[in-house]
């Protein structure tokens, strides 16, 4: 089992940033890929941006150039810079752990999933 738990979600005006974190604990963080993905009021959830154990970056087109994903092995945690914030990323953040080394970009590819934290970008 491993859990997550994300923090650092909250209110920003648009063009400002936001840090996300997600602190793992429950087995070797080293070993998993780990994914940030987010869901809107009446949409589906979708991917924002992944690492994997190498590490490399993954990112969805929306949020490139604006969104940093990173992990610290030592401190069991995966954070997302998100700068330029605008309205349209408004959502609840989920941080998600998988073994997988292919397809990070789905859903359905992970096991493990933080309770989320919202994000709401004001214009």
């Amino acid at each position: 089992q491993v859990q997550l738990v994300e923090s650092g979600g909250g209110l920003v005006q648009a063009g400002g940033s936001l840090r996300l974190s997600c602190a793992a604990s429950g087995r070797t963080f080293s070993n998993y890929a780990m994914g940030w993905f987010r869901q809107a009021p009446g949409k589906e959830r979708e991917f924002v941006a992944a690492i994997n154990i190498y590490p490399k970056n993954y990112y969805a087109d929306s949020v490139k150039g604006r969104f940093t994903i990173s992990r610290d092995n030592a401190k069991n945690t995966v954070y997302l810079q998100m700068n330029s914030l605008k309205p349209e990323d408004t959502a609840v953040y989920y941080c998600a752990a998988t073994t997988s080394y292919f397809g990070i970009g789905q859903a359905a590819k992970y096991d493990y999933w933080g309770q989320g934290t919202q994000v709401t970008v004001s214009s």
